[in-house]
C-alpha cells in the first residue's frame, strides 16, 4: 500500500510484525474522538436515534487489559444492570464519548488511550500506568434527559411515599399518589423493555386497588412480553370489563389474540416434526 493510499491516521505497516494485539486491532477501527484516542468497531449495528446528552442508559459492559482473558470490570454478571446517567455516573471519558456514538440495540468493541481512560497513573492495583483497555459495550436502551428525569423523580417519590407515616385520614391520599408513581414507573420499565419490573410495578399497583384499568393494561402489555399469554388474557379482559370501550386495550386484546395464534402454529409445527418418524414407521431399531 503506497502512504497516498494509506487511511488518514493508520499505522504504517512496516514493522507491522511487532505490533500488539491492540495495535492490530486499532487498524480496522474508526476514530470517533478525532486523534485516535477513542476507537470503534461495531459488532452488531443498532437503530434508532443516537444517545443524547445527557441520556441515562442501560447497557452491558465488560473492560479488559491488553494480554488479559478476563475482564478487569464487567457489569455482565448481573441480571438487571442499573440505570446510568451520563456524566455523573460514567466517570471514563471515552466510555462517554463512545456511548454518544450509539444506538439502541448496538454492540460495539472501543479502544481508549490513556488520556480518555485511567490517565498516566492508572487505578493501582486494577490498572497499571499509561492502559490502553479495551470495552465491549452493549447498548440495551436509553432515556433523554428529560425522561430520565422523570424517572429518577418517580423512584425517588416512592422511597418517599413508602417512609410516610399518615395519619389515617390521610392514608387514601398516600396510596393514590403512591399509585400513581407506580402506575408510571411500570410505562417507563415497558418502554425500556424490562417487562418483568414493570409487571412487578403493575402488580403493586393493583394491590392498591385491584380494578385499575390501567394497571390492569400494563400487567397485560408486560406478559405478553415475557411470552406468558394466558396470564396476559387475563389482565387485558379484567381491563376490558372495566373500560369496554378503551381503544388502546382492544387494541392490545387483537394482538394477544394474533401472537397466541403465532405460539399455537409453531408448537404444532414442532409436535409434528418431533412425531413424524414415528408416524412414518422409521422407529430407531425398526424395519
Amino acid at each position: 500500500m503506497s502512504a497516498s493510499s494509506r487511511p488518514r491516521n493508520e499505522m504504517p505497516w512496516s514493522g507491522a510484525d511487532s505490533w500488539s494485539p491492540y495495535e492490530r486491532l486499532s487498524q480496522r477501527m474508526l476514530d470517533i474522538s478525532g486523534d485516535r484516542g477513542v476507537l470503534k468497531d461495531v459488532i452488531r449495528e443498532g437503530a434508532g436515534d443516537l444517545v443524547t446528552p445527557d441520556a441515562s442508559v442501560l447497557v452491558k459492559y465488560s473492560g479488559y487489559l491488553e494480554h488479559m482473558d478476563k475482564p478487569f470490570d464487567s457489569n455482565c454478571y448481573r441480571k438487571t444492570p442499573r440505570l446510568m446517567k451520563l456524566g455523573e455516573d460514567i466517570t471514563l471519558w471515552g466510555m462517554e464519548l463512545g456511548l454518544l456514538s450509539m444506538r439502541r440495540g448496538e454492540l460495539a468493541r472501543f479502544l481508549f488511550k490513556p488520556t480518555y481512560a485511567y490517565g498516566t497513573l492508572g487505578c493501582p492495583p486494577l490498572i497499571p500506568p499509561n492502559s490502553t483497555i479495551l470495552f465491549e459495550i452493549e447498548l440495551l436502551d436509553f432515556l433523554d434527559s428529560a425522561e430520565s428525569d422523570k424517572f429518577c423523580a418517580l423512584s425517588a417519590a416512592l422511597r418517599l411515599l413508602h417512609r410516610r407515616l399518615a395519619p389515617p385520614e390521610e392514608q387514601h391520599l398516600v396510596e393514590s399518589a403512591k399509585l400513581l408513581v407506580l402506575l408510571n414507573l411500570s410505562f417507563s420499565y415497558l418502554k425500556l423493555d424490562r417487562p418483568a419490573t414493570a409487571l412487578r410495578y403493575g402488580e403493586q399497583a393493583l394491590i392498591i386497588d385491584q380494578r385499575n384499568a390501567k394497571a390492569l393494561f400494563r400487567c397485560g402489555q408486560a406478559s405478553i412480553l415475557l411470552t406468558e399469554y394466558e396470564q396476559a388474557r387475563d389482565f387485558l379482559v379484567r381491563a376490558q370489563k372495566e373500560q369496554p370501550f378503551n381503544h388502546d386495550i382492544n387494541n392490545e386484546l387483537r394482538k394477544l389474540a394474533s401472537y397466541y395464534r403465532d405460539y399455537v402454529d409453531k408448537e404444532k409445527e414442532m409436535c409434528q416434526r418431533m412425531f413424524a418418524p414415528f408416524e412414518n414407521g422409521s422407529v430407531a431399531g425398526g424395519h
